[in-house]
């Protein structure tokens, strides 16, 4: 059977052909905490749907549910309610959530525990490919208390994906999403972890942190296969940043999926990232 790579965001042994980021890698990323089998009320999905996200493979985690493979929508975020209309838009370009971090030029603080060196060196790596933009918005690798945390978690697959990592989106304040998990499990990365895909995926999550959508939101099954899904978006948002292609985007970091390999900012992103930063 094979076995997709999803991302997951908070509000890999196998080889194979789709890899998802931010959602799935054909294994999953995720920053919350690993998914419980606890069936998701019609309810919830509604909710869910409602906020601008995808309702296939809905995950309750602690502190709320994991959707689109390595997003987690938290109860802050439910407790928000909806507010905006239906948004149809093309379906690959650069999008952002209606929340961003603020009080800029800022430096935000990184740090990671309890994990591999190969891990910290990955997020070392990410950190310098972001700050080799020279954006309004930095980043500091520190020894303990980032504002942005990198912890581990391990879960194998579960329903043909294992996830690979997951995070969330700014708060209300423009604080980043504060923690970005990533899945130790052998089968997600192997024994030996390559750096330069946990930099790729950790370069995705913190995307999420900072406040970027999945390129291909509106239809994942453009990196992740699948039917299209039409969503919607309200308090979240799912914001259409100018200056980004209609197109379709092949190799956008924001990618709902990976595809196995070493994807980083391609020239649409670097548009994206400096209009906002």
């Amino acid at each position: 059977m094979k076995t997709n790579f999803l991302f997951k965001t908070g509000l890999a042994a196998a080889v194979v052909s789709t890899v998802l980021f931010a959602c799935q890698k054909n294994a999953k990323t995720t920053d919350t905490t690993p998914a419980s089998s606890t069936e998701v009320s019609a309810q919830v999905k509604q909710n869910i749907a409602s906020m601008g996200f995808s309702t296939d493979q809905v995950h309750k985690v602690d502190g709320g549910y994991l959707v689109e493979g390595d997003i987690l929508l938290t109860d802050e975020n439910f407790a928000e309610g909806t507010s905006g209309p239906v948004l149809r838009i093309a379906e690959s370009e650069q999008y952002r959530t209606t929340n961003l971090v603020k009080n800029l030029p800022r430096t935000v603080t990184v740090s990671i525990s309890n994990l591999p060196t190969v891990y910290g060196t990955a997020t070392q790596n990410a950190i310098a490919r972001y700050n080799a933009l020279n954006l309004t918005l930095k980043f500091q690798f520190v020894s303990s208390g980032g504002q942005i945390q990198v912890v581990g978690f391990n879960e194998g697959p579960s329903g043909g994906y294992i996830t690979l990592g997951s995070s969330g989106f700014p708060t209300r304040k423009g604080n980043p999403y504060g923690t970005v998990q990533m899945n130790t499990n052998a089968q997600a990365y192997g024994t030996n972890p390559d750096v330069n895909y946990l930099t790729s995926v950790l370069q995705h999550e913190i995307g999420h942190c900072i406040g970027f959508r999945h390129t291909d939101y509106f239809n994942r099954a453009y990196s992740c296969g699948g039917t299209p899904t039409n969503e919607g978006a309200s308090n979240i948002g799912a914001i259409l940043i100018p200056g980004t292609p209609s197109a379709a985007d092949a190799n956008s970091w924001m990618l709902a999926c990976s595809n196995g390999g070493d994807r980083t900012f391609n020239a649409n992103d670097k548009v994206a990232l400096n209009y906002l930063y």
